[in-house]
C-alpha cells in the first residue's frame, strides 16, 4: 500500500491558483481519472486553449502532472497529483487569502451538497451494498479550542490510514468523498 503524501501548507500564490473557478472544475473532472485538455474542454464546455493554459498553471503549482504513459503523438494527458493540503490558520492568513479561502470554502460546500444530492437521487441504482453507503453522524460535544484541534488531528490521521492511490486501490473500490466539519455553535 502506498503511504499518504506528507501534509503541506499552501502559499498565497498556490491558493490563488487553486481557487480559480475553471481550475477547480478541471480538478473536479480530473479527480475521476486522467484526461487531455481536449477532453476537459469538451466536458466543461470550454475551449482547448483555456483548459491547456489552466492545466499548465495547475501543474506549475503542483496540483496536476503529466501522464506520459498515456501520451500518443502530441496528445498530452493530465492527472491530479496526490497531495495532503493544509490551509494556514485563519489568524495567519492575509486579508486577500481570507477572501480567496472563504470563496473556495463556500464553493466547496456548494459542490459537496450538489454531489450529495446527486448520490441520493441515484443511490438505488447502485449495485451491492453501495446504496447503503451514505454514512453520516451529527452530534455535538463540549471542547476547548485545543481539544477541537486534537480531534481534527486524530481524524486526519485516521483518514490518512485509508489513503490509496488510484493504482493501489482494490478493483471493487469506489472513490468515496469524505468531509469533516466542526465549528463552535454560533448560538452559544
Amino acid at each position: 500500500m502506498t503511504s499518504a503524501p506528507p501534509p503541506e501548507e499552501l502559499d498565497p500564490d498556490a491558493l490563488k491558483a487553486v481557487t480559480h473557478p475553471l481550475r477547480r472544475r478541471i480538478l473536479g473532472v480530473l479527480s475521476a481519472g486522467p484526461a487531455t485538455a481536449t477532453k476537459l474542454a469538451q466536458a466543461l464546455g470550454e475551449n482547448t486553449g483555456a483548459t491547456s493554459y489552466h492545466l499548465r498553471e495547475l501543474a506549475r503549482f503542483g496540483f496536476v502532472e503529466d501522464v506520459p504513459e498515456l501520451a500518443r503523438g502530441k496528445e498530452r494527458w493530465w492527472r491530479t497529483r496526490p497531495r495532503d493540503i493544509r490551509w494556514p490558520r485563519r489568524s495567519e492568513q492575509s486579508a486577500e487569502s481570507r477572501v480567496l479561502f472563504d470563496d473556495m470554502r463556500r464553493q466547496g460546500f456548494e459542490d459537496d451538497l450538489e454531489k450529495l444530492n446527486r448520490f441520493a437521487e441515484q443511490r438505488d441504482e447502485l449495485p451491492g451494498d453501495w446504496p447503503d453507503a451514505l454514512l453520516f453522524s451529527r452530534g455535538a460535544t463540549w471542547l476547548t479550542a485545543e481539544e477541537l484541534h486534537q480531534l481534527w488531528t486524530d481524524y486526519m490521521e485516521l483518514l490518512r490510514r485509508y489513503w490509496r492511490t488510484e493504482e493501489d486501490r482494490s478493483p471493487e473500490a469506489r472513490r468515496v468523498l469524505v468531509r469533516w466539519l466542526a465549528f463552535p455553535d454560533p448560538g452559544e
